[in-house]
């Protein structure tokens, strides 16, 4: 991936407008942020065109951060035109979303690729089980929105693990909402507040902790790919209205339930796929015989150098960085 070949990139490309389509329809129609569609399909994307495994993963969540952007924000003001957007919840949790967000950034920094990509299936998989047998609204703990220490605690939780999986967060507040008593319409128009929120700084993060490190894709800003989100924005723009518009028209029961099919069979992909990446590492005894494989013949190689080279022992190249000494040497001859 040294750089772009156009011809070969087109089909890239033209999935990528493709995710970007879905992942704007999801969004308006569940108010989600369209993650759970970009996330796969550009950890799918970048694996084929043979991208470095330690770094997909982070570059296909840092880059779907940056698309949530776009989409979210089209959501948001499609729900508002509607009146179904609670700001003043937006308000009063933005802060702890935020600093969860950093949470989950320091995270993600920390974590290698193979973890974050268990770490992301497990999420798909929880959230696809809920979307495929639970339902928005049917218990309810409270009639008014948590304050206080829940409230932060709520909010910190969303924004940590939504910028660590690149999604919008709009799946737990959604969960959340509904709970605590709002209409599940409101509930999924504010979630898409939620993703915005959550996404700025999120992007803006994973560009910075991605600096400096090898194996990017072209078109990179740290782990944010720049061609992959300005294909998938262009798209979501377009879908994320008719997903609010359908959201507001119909049940979308049916479309819950494919939805969280493709879910269940994107956390079945990416498990087998770290599995396979798990056992094509060597194990610990396999590394050491590697070593000390590699150690013998660097040994070996020296002393043929000393040997061919004419060269007395003492001006010899040594292993172990000195050279021999006459005791040594002598010791050598006896045995």
């Amino acid at each position: 991936m040294s750089g772009i070949e156009w011809a070969e990139f087109l089909p890239t490309l033209a999935a990528m407008l493709a995710a970007g389509l879905f992942a704007g329809f999801a969004a308006g129609i569940f108010g989600i942020g369209g993650g759970f569609v970009v996330v796969p399909a550009l950890y799918a994307i970048f694996t084929v065109l043979g991208g470095d495994p330690s770094v997909t993963t982070h570059v296909a969540i840092g880059t779907s951060l940056g698309t949530i952007i776009v989409t979210s924000l089209r959501s948001v003001q499609a729900h508002a035109k509607r009146g179904a957007v609670d700001f003043q919840v937006l308000k009063t949790w933005a802060p702890w979303i935020v600093l969860g967000v950093l949470l989950g950034l320091a995270l993600a920094k920390s974590v290698d690729g193979e973890s974050l990509t268990l770490i992301f299936a497990i999420g798909v998989f929880i959230m696809g089980l809920y979307m495929m047998f639970g339902r928005a609204g049917a218990l309810k703990v409270s009639d008014t929105m948590p304050t206080g220490w829940l409230r932060a605690a709520l909010a910190t939780f969303v924004g940590s693990f939504a910028s660590l999986m690149g999604i919008g967060g709009g799946t737990f507040a959604i969960l959340v909402m509904t709970l605590f008593g709002k209409p599940i319409h409101q509930a999924i128009a504010t979630a898409a507040g939620f993703g915005f929120i959550i996404a700025i700084p999120g992007a803006i993060g994973f560009m910075i902790i991605g600096q400096g490190v090898e194996g990017l894709p072209p078109g990179s800003i740290g782990y944010v790919n720049i061609i992959g989100l300005v294909a998938i924005t262009a798209m979501t723009a377009l879908t994320a209205p008719a997903g609010a518009y359908v959201a507001h028209k119909m049940n979308p029961a049916v479309l819950k339930r494919v939805f969280a099919t493709y879910l269940l069979f994107t956390t079945a992909v990416m498990f087998v796929d770290a599995y396979n990446a798990h056992m094509m590492e060597p194990s610990g005894p396999y590394l050491a015989e590697a070593a000390t494989l590699e150690h013998f013949h660097s040994a070996v190689s020296e002393k043929n150098y000393t040997a061919l080279s004419g060269a007395p022992p003492e001006e010899g190249l040594s292993y172990y960085g000195q050279a021999p000494s006459a005791q040594n040497e002598n010791d050598s001859l006896e045995k």
